[in-house]
């Protein structure tokens, strides 16, 4: 099953209440996962740097980075209480973490498991090691990136599980990417995701067949994180072959903040994960052959071998006297030249079907 991992990111606004909210609508609409961002602005932004010119469009608001990202911060506190209230729920609590504080928060506290490296950060080799050193299992966004890129990251994550302290070098980073045992660990941990990183990301932009080159490239499972307008693209990428959906939710998109305009809201988010299981369900097995549900419709819908006009016993089956009609539970068509010519061992009425 596709793994579905819906993304309440930074649209609970600083509020714990709308935190609650985000994973309620989360688990109502049958995601698996429920992700948030976890960071301390003063980390990894400057206080002069500025906002993406899709985050003062969609906030409404022109400002520092920093003095956005302060206010989304949550606490330490308040993630403990969402891990307890997803497990309670039976949701998988997960979170981003964008700067080494917030990473061995996310792992030494609280005990995840699985992380997510965000496209913004797959270059930031540093954190990347620290990601892999950890020995979780790692989602790998690619957004922006190049083959190369994603070549780069992987060497990184490689090296980090295979050494617990060493700093790499350049030949010691391709050592491990290419070693047995470091391909291996990549394949049983990394999923790659697609990704454009645009909000909204326009859907020529989309590029869907990029994970069939990546799938290639590196022989590693290949998700799909979207931030494209509507459900079509996820529910899309699962058709084609994506083992895990990663998409933005709000509780409301009028909210002010970042990424409220460029997420669905909760009817939209129930509507993507049915839409994928539904997907999954018409996938099937991939073995061609009668299905279940139209076994019953074999006779009514084929045909068989049927006397045109009353044939004697010992005259020849010939074009004249014999036809094809339904219903088909007697000699297969597929058989009628082999009978041309032959005799025909009994009487027939006509329109009777052949038994012989």
């Amino acid at each position: 099953m596709t793994l579905i991992i819906a993304e309440a990111g930074v649209n609970h606004n600083g509020s714990d209440d709308l935190a609650y909210a985000l994973v309620d609508a989360a688990f109502q609409a049958g995601a698996d996962i429920v992700k948030f961002q976890t960071f301390k602005a003063k980390n990894i932004v400057t206080e002069t740097a500025e906002q993406a010119d899709y985050q003062v469009v969609n906030s409404g608001q022109k400002e520092s980075q920093f003095s956005m990202l302060k206010r989304l911060e949550l606490s330490y506190e308040t993630h403990h209480k969402l891990v307890k209230y997803c497990n309670n729920l039976g949701i998988e609590f997960l979170s981003t973490a964008f700067d080494s504080e917030s990473l061995s928060f996310l792992v030494d506290d609280l005990g995840i498991t699985r992380l997510k490296l965000p496209s913004g950060e797959i270059t930031n080799a540093p954190l990347v090691l620290e990601h892999a050193r950890t020995g979780c299992d790692l989602i790998v966004s690619t957004g922006m990136a190049t083959l190369s890129e994603i070549e780069q990251v992987l060497s990184v994550i490689a090296f980090g599980y295979l050494n617990a302290n060493d700093n790499p070098t350049v030949e010691q980073l391709q050592a491990a990417y290419y070693s047995d045992e470091g391909k291996q660990l990549l394949k049983d941990k990394v999923t790659l995701l697609h990704c454009t990183t645009e909000y909204p990301a326009p859907f020529e932009d989309i590029n869907l067949n990029a994970m069939d080159t990546m799938s290639n490239a590196f022989k590693l499972a290949v998700g799909y994180s979207d931030h494209s307008e509507g459900i079509i693209v996820p529910v899309s990428a699962v058709a084609k072959g994506a083992v895990l959906i990663e998409k933005h939710f709000t509780t409301d998109k009028t909210l002010p903040g970042p990424d409220h305009k460029a997420s669905l809201n909760p009817v939209e988010l129930k509507a993507m994960v049915d839409g994928i299981r539904t997907v999954e369900k018409v996938l099937g097995d991939g073995i061609k052959g009668p299905r279940p549900s139209e076994v019953k419709n074999k006779n009514i819908a084929r045909k068989s071998l049927v006397a045109a006009k009353e044939i004697a016993a010992g005259e020849d089956f010939s074009a004249e006297n014999l036809t094809v009609k339904r219903p088909g539970d007697g000699i297969s068509p597929i058989q009628y030249w082999s009978y041309l010519n032959n005799h025909s061992k009994k009487n027939y009425k006509a329109g009777e079907l052949i038994n012989e």
